[in-house]
């Protein structure tokens, strides 16, 4: 979409025909849609509100019910965060005693909206006028304050008082940038900024050996999914490592970690640590937690002999132990009628997917299996998944 073009979507006329689009989702197709309201409009507004008509409704699941009234395109949807996790670092913000913040490369808003909802007195840069002008309409159609100017993140330097947000682009012409030398803004000047009053989002992988001494690394999931790690800046931080689960909001540091636990065997329960305690380093944190002990040194499942609920970790319920090498494992899950098959594994070269094809089940029963190996040797087992609290 050209920026003249979302202007006039957001004059009268425009915003007449979103509404007529909206209410006509469903029963017209869209084939028919688009010739009835190409008949009075632009075909490039009309191509303009169908489009804007579509992304709200796959932005919901994001973005929730505010996604209603927001504006996108395409490439900025995919790449906005989930509301619960701006929400989150919004609230932390606030916190951690920030009241201003500046939004460095700030896209549609997403943040923006999260920061001025909790309070803080939000600003906005963004090099792309589309996007900047996106990221205006979208506080406005909601109702919150803050400003967003076009511009360099390289050229705005922080402002005492005002904490300094960066989420670095993560790509280019050819898709997704994993190395932090091709970020933008470089990470020179990230590093620089969290040396201060800064926060930055980046992405889950990020080696821990790149967080810069005196910054606080936080992983963070939502609804079991490892989403982002997010560092806070020296005068922000709080902890070395974090680990945050949503939407439980329940949040495990180094100094919940004891630094090591036992080998053992496996008892009568099994933990899958949470991804955001796996990254974190903080799997030690879950033995203490559930008073259980690691299979292996070097794979993070916990076992224990009581049930812990916790947020940290999924727990599953050990109803056996099965034959690991193939064909006794066949047998044996054939003798328990076993039809459907989930198979979970760590720390084990095989993909689920080809054993499941060469195990050739037929039964009418469901089960889940655990591939692991506990302390070096290669075991399965099978498990019940305990309902979450």
């Amino acid at each position: 979409m050209e920026l003249e073009t979302f202007e006039r979507l957001l004059a009268p006329i425009g915003q007449a025909l979103l509404a007529d689009v909206a209410a006509s989702a469903g029963n017209e197709s869209d084939l028919a849609l688009g010739t009835r309201l190409r008949r009075t409009h632009d075909p490039a507004l009309v191509a303009a509100a169908v489009t804007q008509v579509h992304l709200r409704g796959k932005a919901r699941t994001k973005l929730g019910a505010a996604a209603a009234l927001m504006y996108f395109t395409h490439d900025a949807l995919e790449q906005a965060t989930r509301a619960s996790v701006s929400d989150h670092r919004a609230h932390q913000l606030l916190a951690r005693g920030a009241a201003a913040v500046t939004d460095l490369g700030c896209g549609i808003g997403g943040d923006l909206i999260a920061f001025s909802r909790a309070g803080v007195d939000t600003y906005g840069v963004e090099l792309d006028p589309l996007r900047a002008a996106m990221a205006m309409a979208n506080l406005r159609a909601l109702g919150l304050a803050g400003s967003v100017e076009v511009g360099r993140a390289e050229d705005t330097a922080p402002v005492p008082g005002r904490t300094t947000f960066v989420d670095p682009a993560r790509r280019d012409g050819r898709g997704r940038v994993f190395q932090v030398g091709g970020w933008r803004p470089d990470w020179g000047m990230v590093t620089a900024l969290l040396d201060g009053d800064a926060v930055a989002k980046t992405m889950p992988g990020i080696a821990h050996a790149l967080v810069p001494p005196g910054v606080e690394a936080e992983w963070v999931s939502d609804g079991g999914d490892l989403v982002e790690a997010c560092l806070w800046g020296r005068l922000l931080a709080s902890a070395r490592r974090r680990a945050t689960v949503l939407p439980a909001g329940a949040t495990l540091t180094e100094a919940d970690d004891p630094g090591d636990a036992a080998v053992g065997s496996v008892g009568a329960y099994l933990y899958e640590p949470d991804d955001a305690v796996i990254r974190a380093g903080l799997v030690t944190a879950v033995c203490a937690l559930t008073g259980g002990r690691l299979l292996d040194r070097h794979i993070a499942y916990v076992s224990a002999d009581v049930l812990v609920r916790t947020p940290f970790a999924r727990a599953f319920a050990v109803v056996d132990e099965v034959p690991y090498r193939e064909k006794a494992l066949r047998g044996a899950l054939r003798a328990r009628d076993v039809g459907t098959l989930t198979i979970k594994k760590r720390g084990i070269q095989v993909s689920p997917e080809q054993l499941r094809g060469r195990l050739a089940l037929r039964g009418s029963r469901p089960a889940t299996q655990v591939l692991t190996r506990v302390d070096g040797a290669g075991r399965a087992f099978l498990v019940e998944p305990v309902p979450r609290p």
